[in-house]
């Protein structure tokens, strides 16, 4: 999942994108408003982390604008700001929630992980499940049908849960480099595949399907059921 981070805080900035990166989120950073009002407008976002106070223009403008023009990422608030009145004013121009600052990194993550599935239609879950597949978020494995842990790599983690929140959809090698990698990492759609066929092996062969000349769609354990 690729995230957008707004926040003029360098040291902040710093703190949120390695505890983000670790939980297998691909950021990029911008601490400008008026550079993030073009990419965010621009780029294939997954969720965007938009701080209210920012120089060149404010995050409320921002995020007026980004709705204005129809703009449906998710958005999460950040704000020092302590007035009910402006926590209002973010939920009208299209926040979909907000932390006020200071706050805990796992509250953030919890904030990240609800936004994501309510944005796919999936609540209630302690963990990620989606056809027959159980995704622990927090330890990064599969849990089994006999409650033994399947370990994944960091990466077979990342795209794995990219599919299991777009269940059911066709998606390309390009999206999903999209998707998963940073603006500065460099892509190569070969290493996607691979990443498919470990999954392949260790989950099932069917739980994700080639579509020849389109790419793949997560199945689950739906497939063979």
């Amino acid at each position: 999942m690729r995230l957008l981070l707004v926040e003029d805080s360098v040291a902040l900035a710093d703190e949120l994108t390695a505890s983000l990166t670790r939980q297998g989120y691909a950021i990029d950073w911008l601490a400008d408003g008026r550079d993030a009002a073009y990419q965010g407008a621009v780029e294939p976002y997954d969720l965007i982390i938009l701080d209210l106070g920012l120089p060149g223009r404010s995050g409320l403008d921002v995020l007026q604008e980004w709705r204005l023009n129809g703009l449906a990422t998710p958005v999460l608030i950040l704000t020092a700001r302590g007035s009910w009145s402006e926590r209002v004013d973010g939920l009208k121009a299209g926040a979909d929630d907000y932390l006020t600052k200071p706050f805990h990194p796992e509250e953030l993550q919890l904030r990240i992980q609800g936004l994501l599935r309510r944005s796919k239609g999936l609540v209630n879950q302690s963990l990620l499940a989606v056809a027959g597949i159980q995704l622990d978020e927090e330890r990064q494995c599969v849990v089994g049908a006999d409650c033994t842990d399947i370990e994944l790599t960091a990466a077979e983690f990342r795209l794995l849960r990219y599919f299991m929140l777009h269940a059911g959809q066709i998606l390309s090698k390009g999206h999903l480099s999209d998707h998963l990698y940073d603006g500065e990492s460099e892509r190569d759609s070969n290493v996607i595949e691979v990443h498919v066929n470990h999954l392949r092996r260790k989950l099932g062969k069917c739980v994700i399907e080639t579509r020849r000349g389109q790419g793949y769609r997560f199945a689950g354990n739906e497939a063979v059921a």
